[in-house]
């Protein structure tokens, strides 16, 4: 297994799309993942990386086994529950989302983060 390094400067060519209609609130962000790692755990996945978002907010819902962490690296987002409660992270604060989570994402300015998923 080798060590992967990587920054917000990764280079390549991101992952782009936007939100499903269905699940959009205010806007239709762009979205972009530069997906640096993704390997098998177990009977599961983890994938890590880059995202970066424009402002917007949409309906979030994670399966039983979903996990995520993230650490924002610019910009500010909050995430929403159902019951009407917010986080609001920015540069340097990291968020974990739990199994089951549902509520919505909501970026309040240009947002890169670095993320890991573990499903």
């Amino acid at each position: 297994m080798k060590l992967t390094k990587f920054s917000a400067h990764t280079s390549g060519e991101p992952a782009i799309d936007f939100p499903k209609a269905e699940r959009r609130l205010v806007g239709n962000p762009k979205r972009e993942t530069w997906n640096v790692v993704s390997a098998a755990v177990g009977s599961g996945q983890i994938d890590t990386g880059i995202w970066r978002c424009e402002p917007g907010r949409w309906k979030i819902a994670f399966s039983a086994s979903k996990h995520e962490v993230f650490t924002v690296l610019s910009g500010r987002c909050r995430v929403h529950n159902d019951a009407g409660h917010f986080e609001e992270i920015g540069p340097g604060e990291s968020l974990y989302i739990p199994p089951n989570f549902t509520g919505a994402f909501e970026v309040v300015e240009t947002i890169t983060k670095t993320y890991v998923i573990v499903e």
